[in-house]
């Protein structure tokens, strides 16, 4: 109450507390609805990197790497980790087909145990081995989990190649049949 004994200007109750809530939720929602009518549909392009530069800089450091000659078309490198030296040196390549399924390859002093575990499931079951021509292995063992994701591994020296992912058996096996362990420098 002001001083003169009447009420303020505004009076301040529970329905009008109400009143302002409901009004702002209405204009959340209104503007929600027309950002999602006016905005354009983002379509995000995975960005492609180049692993045989990664490649070529270790085998620089005497280590053979497994890793695809080249990619069909189509088809693109995403991503590329390498540990070249230390006590668990690695390699790691992501690639998407033409149809967006994930390939993967790994390269590591690892178990194959351990790599199916931790990157295909903790469960698969053996499949058929795979004999292959012009491959860094003519023949790789072949796993595969409830989930449809296939996996092949073979024995590079003291480490094991792991090739997995969802993309269709046929594109992992045009994949191993790309791999090489040849000098970066001496392709045509």
């Amino acid at each position: 109450m002001s001083e003169t004994g009447r009420p303020g200007r505004y009076q301040r109750t529970t329905n009008g507390l109400i009143a302002s809530m409901i009004v702002s939720v209405l204009f959340v929602i209104a503007f929600v609805v027309f950002r999602s009518v006016f905005r354009n549909d983002l379509e995000v392009e995975p960005e492609p990197v180049d692993y045989l530069d990664a490649v070529g800089a270790v085998q620089t450091t005497g280590r053979d790497l497994a890793y695809p000659s080249e990619l069909p078309a189509g088809w693109i490198a995403t991503n590329v980790e390498v540990s070249a030296t230390g006590q668990e040196p690695s390699f790691f390549l992501a690639v998407l087909t033409d149809d967006g399924r994930f390939v993967g390859l790994r390269q590591e002093d690892d178990s194959l145990e351990d790599l199916l575990e931790e990157h295909v499931d903790e469960s698969t079951d053996e499949q058929e081995p795979l004999d292959v021509d012009g491959s860094v292995a003519p023949t790789w063992e072949a796993y595969a989990d409830e989930g449809g994701d296939t996996a092949y591994a073979a024995e590079l020296g003291e480490e094991t190649v792991l090739v997995y992912g969802s993309a269709s058996e046929a594109d992992l096996r045009t994949f191993v049949e790309l791999l090489t362990t040849d000098p970066v420098a001496s392709r045509g």
